[in-house]
Order: structure tokens, then sequence, then C-alpha cells
């Protein structure tokens, strides 16, 4: 077509706000097998700069992606559209997230940077929450709760958020937060006297719409921090989540919601207690069923499944059978679904236990290992443990043998 090579109109950059256009068909392609269009012009942003694609229709037909192709903007579909002439619709509501988490990455990193000095390294919006790395080593819980603060000052603020294009000549009159990564004309979005970034983003017309910014965790990330975040539909949606587990859980421990969290604690010690006496418990029980079992065994291999028994039980049994006798010790201890395997033997038999991994794994898709005289494996596959144990005597008198 006469025009296949000229750029592609951003609708988007005029407003951001727009969902529904018109457009002629400047070009027709396809991408991973899929039929693609290039359009005159286009409210769907293409995936670029940490944000996705807009998702949408032409013509009612499924837009599957948005990418960049130079200045052209390029559409893949999951079917053919024959008009030369279209009409668009992107999901009002996956825009606005968007927006919302875009503009809020924006006021978040400028914070970081003015309480902390922590430089953004990278952004990705992601579908349930969106991630900031930051160039600083560690932050501790009120350093982040104090850019948390002034993250949402600035959204009570509603200050205004302005997007303009400078000339690459005259970017270094504006106060960027860091240096462009294009040239030529520069757009700038600017969060009213508080975050100047050069970004090709869509974004709110004020801080106000970003909504509660929140941050739910972090962790250590290439020597920086990357921080998880969510702002307004979606921060909505997590504290109504968190606020009807920590009230649930309340309600069961009969305690105030500030009280959970101790509870909780004073529950896992208790828990621990019980745990480490039942493991006594089973220790000295382990003693005098191997007393049983040796009286029973008829040969060198003890075979057993256990429904009743704890992988941690059937190993005390394990290691008391092989210390007081020389057997080869083959157990399976079967929960709902999964499956564990116990292998051990004497170490009067010179047996190498690991041996055996590879041969039984499979059977449960199972993954251990261990040492020559014992090894476990856990599976996903509990119904097949009889099958795995076959395996395992089999082999062992092989070797035997």
């Amino acid at each position: 077509m006469e025009n296949k090579q000229l750029g592609t109109r951003r609708l988007y950059f005029e407003d951001a706000y727009r969902a529904e256009f018109e457009a002629e068909v400047a070009d027709r392609t396809v991408v991973d097998g899929r039929p693609a269009v290039v359009l005159d012009q286009t409210c769907f942003y293409p995936e670029s700069g940490g944000q996705p694609w807009d998702r949408g229709t032409l013509d009612g037909v499924e837009v599957l992606k948005v990418v960049e192709d130079g200045e052209r903007i390029v559409h893949v579909l999951a079917a053919e559209i024959p008009a030369s002439r279209v009409r668009g619709e992107v999901d009002r509501a996956v825009r606005f997230d968007h927006m919302q988490q875009h503009s809020g990455q924006h006021i978040l990193s400028q914070a970081f940077f003015e309480l902390l000095r922590g430089e953004t390294k990278s952004f990705h919006l992601g579908p349930d929450v969106s991630t900031l790395e930051i160039g600083i080593a560690e932050a501790d819980e009120e350093a982040v709760a104090s850019v948390e603060r002034r993250a949402n000052e600035v959204v009570f603020e509603n200050r205004e958020i302005k997007t303009y294009f400078v000339p690459e000549e005259r970017i270094g009159e504006i106060p960027l937060r860091r240096p462009p990564k294009v040239t030529g004309l520069i757009r700038v979005v600017e969060a009213d006297a508080f975050d100047y970034s050069a970004c090709g983003g869509t974004h709110c017309r004020r801080t106000g719409e970003i909504g509660l910014i929140k941050i739910t965790k972090w962790e250590r990330i290439r020597g920086n921090l990357r921080f998880e975040f969510v702002c307004g539909g979606r921060a909505l949606r997590d504290y109504l989540m968190k606020n009807r587990v920590v009230r649930q859980t309340a309600n069961q421990f009969n305690v105030k919601e500030a009280d959970v969290a101790a509870s909780v604690a004073k529950l896992s010690e208790e828990l621990k207690a019980v745990k480490k006496h039942a493991r006594k418990g089973e220790e000295a029980l382990a003693v005098f069923e191997a007393r049983d079992f040796m009286e029973q065994a008829e040969g060198k291999i003890i075979s057993r499944i256990f429904a009743d028994k704890s992988p941690e039980g059937a190993r005390f049994l394990a290691l008391q059978l092989i210390r007081q006798g020389s057997f080869v010790v083959l157990f399976g201890a079967r929960s709902e679904v999964r499956g564990h395997l116990i292998l051990a033997c004497s170490e009067t038999l010179h047996l190498d236990m690991r041996r055996l991994v590879p041969v039984v794994s499979p059977a449960i898709n199972g993954r251990g290992g261990g040492g020559p005289s014992l090894v476990e494996i856990a599976g996903d596959r509990g119904a097949d443990l009889a099958a795995a144990l076959a395996l395992a005597a089999e082999a062992v008198r092989k070797i035997l043998a």
C-alpha cells in the first residue's frame, strides 16, 4: 500500500482516556503465524517501557498483542479483518488500571529518590502486582513506610500530571529524575513540581486518580532491592482480601485484629513443642517396632508401605533396623496424594543406596537424594509407591546377587 512505511499517529498521547476510534489500515502482515495490521492512527498502547499493551478489539476481533515496529504500531489479531477502515475499542478498565499503576510508579520512584537517594533501575507492570527495582542495598520497615507516606502525600495533594514534548537540545532544562533513553523529540511526564520523567506511557490527569499506593513486599536482587507494589483499584482489592483474612483469623482465635500476629506466633511455638514431643514418641516407638520387623523378616530386604506413619516416623524405624541388623529397608509413606520413599541399608552390606534414586524416582515423579546408607525421595504420585518399591527391591536383589 502507498503509506505502508508511514508512522502511526498515537492517539493515546493526545488523550489517554480515549478508548474508541476509527482508522485506516495502512499495512497488513503476519506475526507469529497470526494476522496483524498497521493503522494510520490508534488508541492502542504497544508494549513498551515496562507497561503492557492495551487490550481490546478492532471491528469486534480481539487484539492479542500490540508492538512497536519503528514508528509504526502493529496490532496482532485473533482473526483476519477484511475491511480497509476499522473501528477500534480499547478495554477501558485495563487502560485505567495501567494508568494508575504507571503514574503511581513515577510518584513512588521519586519518593525513593527524594528520601533514600534510591535510583530506579527497572520497572515492570504485571497483571496483579508491579515491581520496581531500586538502587539501594537495604531498607528497614520504617524507611519503606516513610517512602509510602511521602508517595501518598503527593497522591492526596491531587497534583496535576502534565505531558509535553521537549526537543533533545533543550531537555537539559528539565530536571529529569533519570536521563532519557531516547533521542529527538522527548516526551516528558511531570507530576506537578514533584517528578519529571521521560516516558511514553499512559498516565492519569491528576495524582488523586492514582488512588492509594501500597508496597506489599520487597527482596534483594542484584545488590539492589526489588519492591512489589499496587495502586488504586489493585490496592483496594489487596486491602479487601487481607482485611478478610485478618478478620476471619481474629474470629478463629477470638482476639482483636491487632493481636492476630501475636496469637499466630504463640500457636506456632506451641505447635513446635507438640511436634518435638511427637518426634520423641516416634523415636521411642521405632525401637520396639524394629524388633517386631526383625523377627518377621524373611531375608535381607524389609519392605512396607505405611498409610498411618509420617515420613519422619518411617525414617526413624528404618534407621533402627539398619543399626540393629544387616538389612536393606525399603519404606513408603503415603499421604492423600503425595508419596515418600525411604531407602536404607546397613553399612555391613556395602551398598550405595544413591544408585536407586534414578531407578525409582520416575515411578512417583519424585526427586530426592541422601547418602550411601539412606536416601529419601518425595513425589506427587503416592498411588504408585508399590510399583516404586518393587523396582527398588528388584534392583537391590540384582546388586546383592
